[in-house]
């Protein structure tokens, strides 16, 4: 679970997020949408512990990311938006560390499965720096799930990503949260928010312009999720 909780952040006197809250709950994928500039980026680095919230609160399965860093680190999983990898290992030397660093048990068979599964086998052996930019994604997703987080947040997870392993991403977001697990994605896509997404938060200029589920946000509207989003995102520009 992921409890954010009047969650602000300010640069100097630009108030880039503006007091938020809003939850992801287990056994659900919860998207988090916005045009440029709304928030996301901000948001998810606070959530990821990597960024302090000038104010507000913000728990990762049940931990404070700030008061109890270790413990709500150990129960995160993030992929994002570039893949930052140690370029001189191999893949396999890569996964090798992060399983030694997260005490995961069955760690040889954990990552065949994974690279199996990313296509990346007959690559393994091979440095990072020879990978493609494809093929770093994929390995990043392996890195971030290979201890089976409790939250898994995914910023912009289609970047890269050829048309067969977008689709597996899109399914093995779902059946992690079928899991129990948490999963936290933000994407440009509302193809893929519309296609993975229980749930959806709207931030505009650093406010939530809306939430809900994602069929009864359709329902009200009755309209598909790229015309909620630019119908409310203008609504706000007029009020603003």
């Amino acid at each position: 679970m992921i409890q954010v909780d009047q969650f602000a952040k300010q640069y100097g006197r630009v108030q880039a997020v503006k007091g938020i809250s809003f939850t992801a709950y287990p056994a659900e994928v919860l998207a988090l949408l916005g045009p440029n500039g709304a928030g996301k980026s901000t948001t998810i680095k606070a959530i990821t512990g990597l960024l302090r919230p000038s104010s507000g609160h913000i728990r990762l399965a049940n931990f404070d990311v700030i008061k109890q860093a270790t413990e709500a680190k150990m129960n995160l999983g993030y992929v994002p938006d570039r893949p930052y990898l140690y370029q001189k290992l191999t893949g396999r030397e890569l996964l090798r560390f992060l399983c030694q660093l997260r005490h995961v048990k069955d760690a040889e068979s954990k990552a065949q499965h994974w690279l199996e599964f990313f296509g990346l086998v007959d690559f393994g052996n091979e440095l990072i720096e020879t990978y493609s930019h494809g093929m770093r994604q994929k390995l990043t997703f392996i890195a971030a799930m290979i201890h089976e987080p409790a939250v898994l947040v995914i910023d912009e997870p289609m970047v890269g990503l050829d048309p067969r392993a977008a689709i597996q991403v899109r399914e093995l977001m779902k059946d992690y949260a079928l899991k129990g697990n948490t999963v936290l994605l933000t994407t440009h896509s509302m193809e893929v928010a519309e296609a993975v997404a229980d749930r959806v938060v709207v931030l505009h200029k650093g406010q939530i312009a809306a939430k809900g589920e994602m069929q009864d946000l359709k329902q009200r509207a009755d309209e598909n999720l790229e015309g909620i989003f630019l119908r409310l995102t203008q609504e706000l520009e007029v009020v603003a």
